[in-house]
This record gives C-alpha cells, sequence and structure tokens, in this order.
C-alpha cells in the first residue's frame, strides 16, 4: 500500500518542545512541504530569534541561523544580500519581531529586503512566561497584565501587516491562520507564494499567522482555537494586504 501523507524531506524527525495545541508544529510542516514542492531544500537558509522557535534548527534539514532577539531581519539582509542565490526567511514571534524588531522589520520592508518573514502572532509572549506582546488585545490577561491590557496606557494591538502594506515599497503581505483546516491551506499557499516571489527577485515578503498559545492563555487547545475566532480574527482580518505590482 502506497503512502499518501509522510514526513516531509525538509521537516527533520526530532520530538517537537512545543506545548499541546500549539501551532508552531504546524506551520512548521507548511514551510517544509513547500520548499520540498519547490524543489529548494539545499538552497534555503531560515533564521530564528530568541523566541518560541529559538529551537527552530532543531526540526529542519536545512541550514538555519540563530540571532539575536529581533535581530532576524538584519541578518537575513546580510545573507541574502551576499547570497541572492538563496531562499532566506526569518521565522519570528510576535514578541519578538513587533516589540524589540518592529525597527528591523520596518525598514527591511522598506528597502525592499528580497527575503521572507514568516511572522507568528498568538497575542503574547510565548517563550518567556506569558508576558504581555504589542499585538495582546484589549483587556486580554497575561503575566504583566493581569488585569487586563489596558489600552489607555499601552495603546491598541499593533496590526503589523496592515503597519508594512502601507509602505510605498513592492511587497507582498498577508495574514493568515491556521486554526482550522480550510486556513491551513490558504496559510500553506500563501507561504508558496512568497517563496516564489523571492525566487523570482521579485520583493519582500510576509506571511503573518494567527496562532494560539493555549497554555498561556490558561486554556485548553479546543479552547484557544474558540477565543482566536472570537477575539483574535475579528480584529486580524484575513486576507492579503499588498501584493506586488
Amino acid at each position: 500500500m502506497g503512502k499518501t501523507f509522510k514526513r516531509p524531506e525538509a521537516l527533520s524527525e526530532n520530538h517537537t518542545h512545543y506545548c499541546p495545541g500549539c501551532t508552531h508544529g504546524v506551520i512548521h510542516r507548511l514551510i517544509a512541504e513547500v520548499i520540498d514542492e519547490l524543489g529548494i531544500r539545499k538552497n534555503t537558509v531560515g533564521i530564528a530569534p530568541v523566541g518560541c522557535a529559538v529551537l527552530a534548527y532543531n526540526y529542519f534539514t536545512f541550514d538555519f541561523q540563530e540571532a539575536a532577539h529581533g535581530r532576524a531581519p538584519a541578518m537575513a539582509t546580510g545573507i541574502k544580500r551576499v547570497r541572492p542565490d538563496l531562499n532566506v526567511f526569518t521565522y519570528q514571534g510576535d514578541g519578538d519581531l513587533a516589540s524589540i524588531g518592529m525597527g528591523e522589520i520596518i525598514h527591511a520592508a522598506n528597502r525592499g529586503e528580497k527575503f521572507t518573514s514568516i511572522f507568528v502572532n498568538n497575542a503574547v509572549y510565548g517563550m518567556t512566561g506569558g508576558q504581555m506582546a504589542p499585538t495582546t488585545m484589549p483587556d486580554q490577561k497575561t503575566t504583566t497584565s493581569p488585569y487586563g491590557r489596558d489600552i489607555g496606557q499601552t495603546g491598541m494591538p499593533i496590526k503589523v501587516a496592515n503597519l508594512l502594506a502601507a509602505l510605498q515599497t513592492d511587497a507582498y503581505i498577508t495574514r493568515q491562520t491556521v486554526i482550522r483546516p480550510k486556513d491551513i491551506n490558504k496559510t500553506k499557499k500563501a507561504i508558496k507564494q512568497a517563496f516564489t516571489y523571492q525566487l523570482e527577485g521579485r520583493c519582500f515578503s510576509m506571511v503573518e499567522v494567527v496562532s494560539t498559545c493555549p497554555t498561556n492563555w490558561g486554556m485548553t487547545p479546543v479552547e484557544a482555537i474558540k477565543w482566536t475566532e472570537d477575539n483574535l480574527l475579528p480584529y486580524y482580518e484575513l486576507g492579503d494586504y499588498k501584493t506586488p505590482q
């Protein structure tokens, strides 16, 4: 009997450290599937800074670099400029990209650097204790906002895809999610499109993926999916925000 579903060649056999219900594993697999389908495994370099995905290099079978917190776009810029033949992508969480790394990602996008960013938005600092992130929702409780996020003191959650799409530079900017099967298929298509634009030398690209963090949200995986549908997706609307001309 033939196999219809198997581990992608670009994905290692290591067991992951992610919590039950975490969607990082789903996103990892989508990236690996796309890389296999495009035939670029030996020509790809990933970059993961400090954060939930800091150990991502254990789960892929292609070259990976580790960057300082928030600095993955700077490292990606250097690698891509020196080796424009490579497929280069950053894999970053919201506490990383939207906080300490905000300046890095905005300027890389504004310069039109020809790499791809996979941005995982789970509305919280996932690895370091569940602190409030720039993407945390109003009144959402975290370890540093135990009474809920006070937008009068901290401002509204930052919509990164909308922000980058407002730049004048050509780019592919999209926001997707992986909480339902149909969404997983759309996210895979978005990642493949982003890598394809890079391979064509077209533009900077970013795929924002709205995700869950059951452990730090204090929920079961099922509850986290429902909370995402009810609270995150109405605010972080899905779809393409910018496509290259």
